[in-house]
């Protein structure tokens, strides 16, 4: 499998939500080897904390697919997923999470409140273009405390 291939599509997306002046995270939902949904950070734009990129690309998968099952699907996150958007990962039932670069401050595994990897059913793949995601992160964060 191409993890790269797909993980470029998220950066495509992360890089969407900068240019909306949101967090750069981008997510996208593959079905058999093709995408089905992708999405980016819509917090700002639609005024609400749920429209995560994670969150967004799974609406729009389960609309897709007609089920909320999506236990045959990847999902690909620039950034590890916060606690609520796993929360979401592992209800959908997906078969894989693949993700960038780690987040140490509200990251599902890397943050402080941490869940347990090898206690889930969804298989996890990190550090894929890990340095092409913390770039994005990195200059979004010193363009919003420069400013």
């Amino acid at each position: 499998m191409d993890y790269d291939y797909f993980m470029r599509i998220a950066l495509e997306e992360a890089r969407k939500a900068k240019e909306g002046e949101e967090v750069p995270i981008g997510a996208v939902i593959v079905f058999n080897e093709e995408v089905i949904a992708r999405a980016h950070n819509q917090i700002l734009r639609e005024n609400s904390q749920l429209k995560h990129a994670e969150l967004v690309a799974i609406e729009k998968a389960v609309k897709v697919l007609g089920d909320w099952r999506l236990d045959n699907c990847d999902i690909y996150v620039t950034v590890e997923p916060c606690l609520m958007c796993m929360g979401a990962i592992i209800l959908s039932r997906f078969k894989r999470l693949i993700y960038g670069v780690a987040n140490t401050i509200t990251g599902a595994f890397s943050g402080t409140n941490k869940i347990r990897k090898e206690e889930l059913k969804v298989e996890i793949i990190s550090g894929i273009l890990e340095y092409e995601a913390l770039s994005l992160m990195k200059d979004f964060f010193f363009k919003i405390r420069k400013d």
